[in-house]
């Protein structure tokens, strides 16, 4: 049975919906202008290029290794609870960072302790996300809700640069973090006020029994390996992160010296934003029966500007190429979102993203340190020749996926989201989709996973 078109009026009379979304854009805005203000801030201070490397590396390595804990904690506790409280911490560090640049005479240490700290806390707070969506809006509304932040994520990406911009030349990178931290003050305060009707809504949600940290951590990987159409698309979106990595590293320059100059990456990253954008907005629209299986292929056109670039094609060609395949991320992430949120049990849900983050970006790192030695080896052809073909392969690979061909989205009971936008009163949860949600992915054998 097809299942109705969403549309983004009903979820905006959701009052708790409309909060956490508010909340959320605050903190995306905030966030936009930051990548350019800590750069420019380092820089100024130190004027050397392995500081800003150090700051950053400050700011991953923690989250990196916490992604994990933060599932477990997602799921063990109320994650409105945990997202609130990194929200407050986020607000604390970047605060401290702009009042330090605002001082006039920053300390490199101050400002990597802080990231450090900001990075922990992200590992807390990324994994909050899902199970937040399928808290305030019914199985009905989560392809409309992901939708939604899917073009509220493009949104800041496009004007993101330009914001920063105008803040950093009109009142300095320091002011960008206090607006940062005002951000994320704004959020917590909206998240205080927002409920979660349908809590464990969709699985089953039996009171659970004590566990060890490590037994919670086992569980959430025997989930991700029990699928494997999640399994083998956590492996080609991490050799997708590790091509955007490639291609990010060395496109600049190829850019610069060999397409026409700084004025055609510019281009680029713009039209690359454009192309973001559509892809979300056409994700809200479009219901494809095989979700996983589409969404994967559309990652796949990442192999295109690479090749481009490695061919020493036009430019004009290279950044259409790039637009496109930065349209199939844009309509990936909320079709992959809103598949995972129906697939995967509410009580293990954040366990299960976490594992997704991290292994998402456990691939950018070794992207950012093997191209420019192997550009310095055998020149930027070759590894970009490589990260095509990996990506490419990765990506369309899946379709021969039994799980990743089979996968459909269950059709959810519809829920009543046209209340009146003040009735924060609970709505009677529907019944458990779990028989239905099963449908949705392919179950473990019997016995042992091994």
């Amino acid at each position: 049975m097809p299942l109705p078109r969403p549309t983004s009026y009903p979820l905006l009379r959701n009052r708790p919906f409309r909060l956490l979304l508010t909340g959320r854009a605050l903190s995306l805005v905030g966030d936009a202008v930051i990548p350019a203000a800590l750069a420019l801030a380092v820089l100024r201070a130190t004027g050397s290029s392995s500081a800003l490397a150090l700051v950053l590396g400050c700011a991953m390595g923690p989250r990196l290794l916490l992604l994990p804990l933060g599932g477990v904690v997602a799921d063990r506790f109320n994650p409105r609870t945990v997202a609130l409280v990194t929200d407050l911490a986020r607000c604390g560090t970047q605060l401290f960072v702009g009042i330090e640049l605002l001082g006039g005479s920053p300390q490199l240490w101050h400002i990597a302790v802080a990231e450090a700290v900001g990075g922990a806390a992200s590992a807390f707070a990324m994994p909050t996300l899902p199970s937040l969506i399928t808290g305030t809006v019914g199985p009905q509304d989560r392809h409309g809700a992901n939708a939604l932040f899917g073009v509220l994520r493009s949104g800041t990406v496009l004007g993101g640069p330009a914001l920063a911009g105008l803040l950093i030349a009109t009142a300095g990178p320091g002011w960008a973090f206090v607006l940062d931290a005002a951000s994320f003050a704004v959020s917590a305060c909206l998240l205080s006020a927002v409920r979660l009707p349908y809590a464990h809504s969709g699985a089953a949600a039996p009171s659970r029994p004590s566990k060890s940290l490590r037994e919670d951590l086992v569980e959430g990987w025997q989930e991700v390996r029990s699928r494997d159409w999640y399994w083998t698309s956590l492996v080609a979106h991490a050799a997708w992160n590790g091509a955007a990595a490639v291609l990010m590293t060395l496109g600049p320059a190829l850019a610069v010296q060999e397409l026409g100059g700084e004025g055609v990456w510019i281009w680029f990253l713009q039209v690359g934003a454009v192309g973001l954008l559509l892809g979300s907005l056409l994700a809200g629209k479009a219901r494809p029966r095989r979700p996983v299986l589409v969404a994967n292929l559309g990652l796949a056109t990442y192999a295109l500007p690479l090749a481009l670039l490695a061919a020493g094609a036009p430019a004009p060609a290279v950044i259409a190429a790039y637009g496109l395949a930065q349209a199939g991320l844009g309509f990936l992430s909320p079709v992959w979102e809103t598949s995972v949120q129906a697939a995967i049990p509410a009580p293990v849900l954040a366990r299960v993203t976490s594992y997704d983050w991290l292994l998402s970006m456990a691939a950018m790192p070794l992207g950012y340190v093997l191209a420019p030695l192997a550009a310095s080896v055998w020149g930027a052809g070759p590894p970009l020749w490589v990260a095509a073909a990996v990506v490419g392969a990765a990506c369309a690979g899946t379709a021969g996926v039994p799980g990743v061909r089979r996968f459909t989205l269950p059709a959810p009971t519809p829920t009543p989201s046209s209340r009146s936008p003040r009735d924060d009163t609970p709505p009677t949860p529907p019944p458990s989709r779990r028989a239905d949600a099963d449908r949705g992915r392919v179950r473990p054998p019997r016995g042992r996973v091994s």
